[in-house]
């Protein structure tokens, strides 16, 4: 005889404000900002950044999002899981990856101080500036994303690949 036992999570949050739907020109604008950032650069790289930034400013929308987005470019589970310590798990990443993802915790925990020269040296050796350039640009605007989710409490969860709210 087997038996059934049904999980039960905690409900869902409640959103505390539909930010997009009451500024849309901001909304529109950080679509296209995003849009630009993102040129240029490998979309799996891309997608470890948006995921490691988020996981530094908590924004579970967004580690919702580009976990799933990244999976959707080909991107292994083992390597999204390890983001969390890639600095132990740096034979996951190339050195490039490495380097990107050294960039965007300095960028993202800004209180640390300024991002160093001996953070910013090995993204400069890897990526050509106007590549490094986007780079900067992609990391700086996952964070302002992370700060409209975790601000207005945006809901984890119901995001599909592929179709960006």
């Amino acid at each position: 005889m087997t038996t059934e036992e049904t999980v039960r999570y905690a409900p869902e949050h409640t959103p505390r404000l539909s930010w997009a739907q009451h500024a849309p020109e901001v909304y529109k604008a950080m679509l296209r900002l995003d849009t630009a950032a993102r040129r240029g650069l490998d979309p799996r790289l891309l997608e470890l950044v948006k995921i490691r930034a988020s996981q530094l400013n908590h924004c579970a929308f967004c580690l919702d999002m580009h976990s799933k987005d990244a999976l959707a470019a080909g991107e292994s589970v083992e390597r999204i899981i390890q983001l969390g310590a890639w600095e132990e798990s740096r034979h996951f990443y190339t050195e490039k990856e490495a380097a990107a993802l050294e960039l965007t915790d300095a960028v993202t925990v800004l209180t640390d101080g300024f991002v160093p020269d001996e953070v910013y040296a090995p993204a400069a050796k890897h990526f050509e500036e106007a590549e490094l350039a986007q780079l900067i640009a992609a990391i700086t605007v996952i964070n302002a994303w992370n700060r409209f989710g975790v601000t207005c409490r945006m809901v984890p969860g119901h995001y599909e690949a592929g179709k960006h709210q």
